[in-house]
């Protein structure tokens, strides 16, 4: 398992448009998902130790997110489930079910929006303000591959926050590490 870090914030790099499948069986586009301020696009997996160390404290950030500050969020799932099974598309259901999630969660069967975006890691953060504008692109927070404390800053939950009320991220930002997106393999 190799871990990664996103790069730096590239300010109002300009989001790239989706369509793409859910769980949910409806298709999810950048437009129909962003939120009266902003969107927050994730890149995550079911099997990453990374993303399950947070996932119920994201589910319940993102959860808060669109009700008191008009953020929308949704996940994206990039990796090639032949040679991850865990990843599979029954198994997406399975999770979001599971976890409640508040938010689409989505397949990128084809890689062509990991790459697009540029995405690293799972998770890959992209906070986005309500024209589709990048502000954000850090961490969740402290965690790792365990929990980090109750106690620790919400960097991912703060940061949305105010691109929320100022429609700009903070300067400064901590990437996100994870592990690397599974590419399919070139034929």
């Amino acid at each position: 398992m190799v871990s990664l870090q996103t790069p730096v914030c590239q300010f109002g790099w300009q989001a790239p448009e989706f369509d793409l499948p859910g769980v949910d069986g409806k298709h999810h586009t950048l437009t129909s998902s962003m939120g009266g301020n902003g969107l927050l696009v994730m890149f995550i997996c079911n099997h990453c130790p990374y993303v399950q160390a947070i996932l119920p404290r994201l589910v319940q950030d993102c959860r808060e997110l669109q009700t008191h500050h008009g953020i929308n969020s949704i996940a994206i799932m990039s990796n090639d489930p032949a040679d991850y099974p865990e990843d599979s598309f029954d198994h997406m259901a399975q999770v979001a079910a599971q976890h409640q999630f508040p938010f689409p969660y989505v397949i990128d069967e084809t890689q062509e929006i990991a790459r697009a975006y540029q995405a690293v890691c799972t998770p890959d953060f992209f906070g986005l303000n309500r024209f589709g504008e990048l502000q954000y692109r850090g961490r969740f927070n402290a965690s790792r591959k365990d929990p980090a404390p109750e106690s620790v800053r919400r960097d991912l939950f703060e940061a949305m926050a105010e691109i929320a009320s100022t429609q700009r991220g903070p300067q400064d930002q901590i990437p996100s590490m994870g592990c690397s997106i599974k590419w399919k393999h070139e034929t």
